[in-house]
């Protein structure tokens, strides 16, 4: 089951975002037995969406959903619905990762670091001998293994927002950057769209499914489809408030980034932009690149008759992220394009990356263990044999409801992946 809109939606109406999410419990009770519900824990965990609103605006839309959240029969403590840091999602999604991967609590060299390309954000986090300054620098305890993790969430950076932001940009005459050159009169140049394309045929919304919040493409925009200046411009996005960095070096914005050490995972955007494309799953940023640069530079009407089972506002969006990845990774990132370190995937081993999975593991391993750090959790060990009901729901597209099926030989984890609209059953170790 998917629902829209976010819980950040809800900001100017905050008693409407509890009712929102009546029908993901009443969708949870068709599938957990009634006798469970009691026991069952229910949590909601926010990320960018609410993290982009003032502290007063994000609690009165939490206070709704517990409001809610506490007649839904299930377990639930008001603390449980919250906001959470950049870095606790960065750090859930490497557990989700590695989890799959079977490489949590292994040496800590053997690991896999994850990038995310979300709607509002961008979250790195991967381990690293390097030292760090202490707001990036986060420790995580595994069984008998210490990871010393980077882990950062760059806000207002993630695919919908940047898409936004590149066209206030673009509008915005005045500016001192790279992009300055595309402003004209009456209309400004949009490298990011490709030609052919008419503010005649009406406004386009860009589908919630693809960005996490519906954004219009501008009438006023002429599209002149030109990757390279696509690509100038997303740079220039990146590289904002660069002038406030604090430290040796700064490669996104004012914020420190080490090298990239190790294997990675891309997850979400990353993904569904790879897929379109027809990409291979690594070595895919070169390909990419040339991909990008034909789609671009193509003709909006071929295009549509090309990919005739997308509406006009997912494939307006795809010559902006091919860019937008490629100054993202090579040139903000400095990742090789014949990198083969980078493996595009949304699951592994039919397990899905999703820091929701990350954070359920921490839920269970935290009832046991000590935290070492307000902003991550400690985990000292994980017990496989007791995992008890939990329900996430979460305030952007995603629900998982894990829930214990008792069986003979062995227990199955059921999880929901609201923003797939599909189960994934798990065999699960006693």
């Amino acid at each position: 089951m998917k629902a829209t809109p976010g819980l950040s939606s809800f900001a100017s109406d905050p008693g409407s975002a509890g009712r929102s999410l009546g029908p993901l419990v009443e969708f949870a009770r068709r599938r957990v037995p009634p006798e469970s519900w009691a026991e069952t824990d229910v949590r909601l965990m926010a990320t960018a969406g609410l993290r982009l609103l003032d502290a007063a605006g994000a609690e009165a839309v939490l206070e709704s959903c517990r409001v809610l959240l506490r007649e839904s029969g299930f377990q639930f403590q008001d603390e449980w619905a919250t906001v959470i840091s950049g870095a606790e999602e960065g750090t859930y999604a490497w557990i989700a990762a590695n989890y799959a991967l079977g490489t949590l609590g292994d040496d800590s060299q053997d690991t896999t670091g994850i990038i995310e390309l979300g709607g509002a954000s961008v979250q790195v986090t991967f381990v690293t001998d390097k030292p760090l300054p202490p707001e990036f620098s986060h420790t995580l305890k595994f069984g008998d293994v210490t990871y010393n993790l980077y882990s950062h969430s760059f806000l207002h950076l993630g695919q919908n927002v940047a898409y936004e932001s590149l066209h206030d940009m673009l509008s915005t005459p005045g500016l001192k950057s790279m992009a300055t050159h595309l402003i004209s009169q009456a209309k400004y140049r949009d490298p990011c769209t490709p030609r052919g394309f008419s503010s005649m045929e009406g406004a386009v919304k860009l589908p919630a499914s693809v960005l996490e919040s519906k954004v219009d493409y501008r009438p006023y925009a002429h599209a002149v489809g030109n990757f390279s200046e696509c690509r100038s411009a997303a740079l220039t996005l990146l590289q904002k408030g660069r002038e406030e960095c604090r430290y040796h070096e700064c490669r996104m914005g004012a914020a420190f980034v080490p090298d990239l050490v190790g294997n990675f995972v891309a997850t979400e955007n990353f993904y569904h932009t790879s897929k379109f494309f027809g990409l291979r799953s690594k070595s895919f940023l070169s390909a990419l690149m040339l991909a990008g640069e034909q789609f671009c530079h193509g003709d909006w009407s071929k295009i549509k008759k090309e990919y005739r089972s997308f509406n006009e506002g997912e494939l307006l969006l795809f010559c902006f992220s091919s860019a937008y990845i490629v100054a993202l990774l090579h040139d903000t990132l400095k990742v090789p394009l014949d990198d083969k370190r980078i493996d595009v995937a949304n699951q592994i081993g039919g397990m899905p990356v999703d820091w929701a999975l990350g954070a359920f593991i921490v839920q269970k391993a935290s009832n046991q263990t000590e935290y070492s750090d307000s902003s991550v959790p400690y985990l000292n060990s994980y017990d496989y044999s007791g995992l008890v009901p939990l329900l996430f729901i979460t305030a952007v597209v995603l629900f998982t409801a894990c829930s214990i099926l008792r069986g003979r030989r062995s227990r199955l984890k059921t999880i929901y992946d609201m923003e797939k609209g599909r189960y994934i059953i798990t065999r699960v170790r006693r």
